[in-house]
């Protein structure tokens, strides 16, 4: 399968065939890597990390990732570029897609603004653009948690498992809506059944609802949504318990017009979050799930409002296996879409 030089922007742009190579890639990678073998796949390649929020796992799992395959990572944030100075996203692209071999973004916080600067510097760049996360997707985090669960299960018997992607109470920040929508989307069409939970004021995208509907239907799966964490978590194989902000709120904050009113907004979403502090996964909401269901979180989790520790750290979670998985991940989406340039 030849994926050099396609974008890497949502899953959804993706055949389930191409994802699973993806994935039987990082396996591949990830067997090499704990081998202690060398696996220099882009040889004297220069990738950019654009990236206009904050990142531990992503980063590193890029960084690491790209100088184990003999490539070259520049850290890149907006503030310290011309992009601050009102350079445009076409320009931004042709200039670095003809210095390097890949681009990498994430931006993530401002609602219906991210995935389009994407896709606008994939428009001019003549290199792949693979989104670290955006406002609508956060697609290297969803395919490590594909290949997470594939490990866990069987790569053969993921078909018809229940997973609970839900809403949870965190008191930190208004956080991105890209996390639950990649899950339900990715999920669906890899033959899980999915069961969304969140209070009625966080609604997801109506086009990734959209999507996640469709997807269910052509693999023959379940997408169920409910306001109940409970009913979600009844029966699941795999709860992923996860904090985001209210899309409406969200919209205000992008379109405010002073600071004094982006911090009232702010302070309104986490109003709108301190409603549900009940919406926490603990110990009893675990065994509502089946008995060897698995605890699943992206991180950073707010400890003791999105989990209790007893969770996080107990024997059904894998967050650290799925951490490490990004790192495997990142270099099979880099290894696989990172054109050569030949002399």
């Amino acid at each position: 399968m030849n994926l050099k030089g396609r974008d890497y922007i949502e899953t959804q742009d993706f055949t389930a065939d191409e994802i699973g190579y993806l994935v039987d890639l990082a396996d591949e990678l990830k067997a090499k890597f704990h081998r202690g073998e060398f696996t220099i796949l882009n040889p004297h390649q220069t990738v950019y990390l654009l990236f206009f929020d904050k990142s531990t796992r992503t980063r590193n799992a890029f960084e690491a990732g790209a100088t184990q395959l003999g490539a070259h990572a520049h850290f890149l944030e907006p503030s310290m570029l011309q992009i601050s100075h009102g350079e445009t996203a076409k320009d931004t692209g042709i200039i670095l897609g003809n210095m390097g071999h890949g681009i990498a973004i994430r931006h993530d916080l401002i609602p219906e603004v991210g995935n389009a600067y994407m896709r606008e510097v994939a428009r001019w760049a003549d290199v792949p653009v693979i989104n670290m996360q955006c406002d609508v997707d956060h697609p290297t985090q969803t395919l490590a948690d594909l290949m997470t669960i594939r490990e866990h299960f069987g790569t053969e018997n993921v078909r018809g498992k229940k997973i609970a992607v839900s809403w949870a109470y965190a008191p930190s920040y208004a956080k991105p809506l890209s996390v639950p929508q990649g899950l339900i989307t990715l999920m669906t069409r890899m033959g899980l059944d999915v069961t969304l939970a969140c209070p009625p004021e966080y609604r997801l995208m109506d086009r990734v609802m959209k999507s996640a509907r469709a997807n269910a239907e052509e693999a023959g799966v379940t997408f169920e949504v409910t306001d109940d964490m409970d009913a979600a978590f009844e029966n699941a194989d795999i709860v992923y318990p996860k904090s985001w902000g209210t899309y409406d709120q969200m919209l205000l904050k992008r379109d405010a017009k002073s600071q004094s009113e982006v911090d009232e907004i702010e302070r309104q979403c986490l109003a709108t979050n301190a409603k549900y502090k009940e919406w926490i996964c603990n110990e009893r909401r675990m065994k509502l799930a089946n008995k060897d269901a698995i605890y699943m979180h992206c991180l950073p989790a707010d400890r003791g409002s999105e989990v209790t520790d007893a969770v996080i750290d107990g024997e059904q979670s894998i967050v650290f296996q799925e951490a490490e998985n990004r790192l495997h991940t990142a270099k099979a989406i880099m290894a696989a879409t990172m054109r050569e340039r030949p002399f």
